[in-house]
């Protein structure tokens, strides 16, 4: 797929597969000047993993095209977000809620591993409210109760910029 300038990330984005997707993309940027599409599907994952490849997105010097298929979850939306032309398959679903996150230790490592966490979430949010352009209380309301949005739900939100028409020859 890197010959057709193609990154998938299927799943799960723990530290494995966001460190490939992240080179993948790096990759493609140093070899040519064309967009690079990034093939999202059945996402999520732990916020600080996610944001790693918001960075790596936001640092490109080539546009990165992001399409999205079946679930988009939690920090996942982040890097639907980051992309500069978003689409969606006319089934694609998008849940905003809080990612999740957890810790242990000691009662000041867990302070420390909360603000954070916090700093995080406020980051994301910001991403999302940007993108959207939505009001950052806006967004953190829909995270907090849990919205779930359609592909032509996520279209009028802002998160997508196309929804894919059934049939279609695509770009």
């Amino acid at each position: 797929m890197l010959d057709q300038r193609v990154v998938q990330v299927w799943g799960e984005l723990d530290e494995r597969a966001v460190s490939l997707a992240c080179a993948e993309l790096m990759t493609l940027d140093a070899t040519g000047d064309e967009a690079v599409r990034l093939v999202l599907g059945e996402a999520r994952g732990a916020l600080s993993g996610v944001m790693a490849l918001v960075d790596t997105i936001d640092l490109m010097g080539v546009p990165v095209h992001v399409d999205c298929l079946g679930r988009v979850e939690g920090a996942a939306v982040a890097v639907v977000a980051a992309g500069s032309w978003r689409a969606a398959a006319p089934h694609a679903r998008f849940l905003l809620c809080e990612p999740d996150g957890s810790a242990a230790g000691k009662a000041d490592q867990l302070a420390a591993w909360a603000a954070r966490h916090r700093c995080e979430l406020d980051q994301f949010v910001a991403r999302l409210a940007r993108a959207t352009g939505r009001h950052p209380e806006h967004v953190e309301a829909d995270l907090a109760m849990g919205r779930w949005l359609g592909a032509q739900e996520a279209m009028a939100y802002g998160l997508v910029d196309e929804v894919w028409q059934t049939g279609a020859h695509r770009r």
